[in-house]
């Protein structure tokens, strides 16, 4: 199941692509379709048809991401968070190898192109959740349990 959580930095990143789509680039595409469309034989243009497919995947994300932004709910930073683990939280943690891991928890609509993102709903995130600074954690891995240990946790204030 998905979380309908999202960081206000998400909220607003998922809001300025739909604008960029719908004000900027469907009109854009639009029009090269309409030039593509007047040349003639559309089953032999080449312009018309790659055009034709990104005008549908730019309506398939816009419908996507319409109804998407209608049901997230937006967490913002809350001083009361300060000191354990919650939504929107930088945290590091160490393995027993010594290694150091560190990641942001948000939603999942967030985690897509960045390696430093967790979503909520990922087995770490689940295990980390309200817990402080030097806690250790076991978490379900693919290859068994896996102890860790929270080494510090921060917030990204006033965004």
């Amino acid at each position: 199941m998905r979380t309908d959580l999202i960081t206000r930095e998400g909220f607003n990143a998922l809001k300025e692509e739909l604008d960029f789509l719908w004000r900027t680039e469907r009109p854009e595409v639009t029009q090269k379709v309409a030039w593509a469309a007047s040349l003639g034989d559309r089953s032999e243009n080449a312009d018309y048809q790659y055009n034709k497919k990104r005008l549908r995947e730019i309506d398939r994300r816009v419908r996507f991401l319409r109804k998407r932004l209608e049901v997230l709910r937006v967490v913002d930073y809350s001083p009361q968070q300060d000191g354990k683990v919650f939504f929107g939280a930088w945290v590091e943690v160490e393995n027993e190898a010594g290694d150091l891991l560190r990641f942001r928890i948000v939603g999942p609509d967030e985690i897509y192109g960045r390696k430093d993102y967790i979503s909520i709903d990922a087995p770490m995130a689940r295990a980390l959740l309200k817990k402080e600074v030097d806690d250790e954690v076991m978490v379900s891995t693919p290859h068994g349990p896996k102890p860790f240990v929270v080494v510090s946790i921060h917030y990204p204030q006033g965004k």
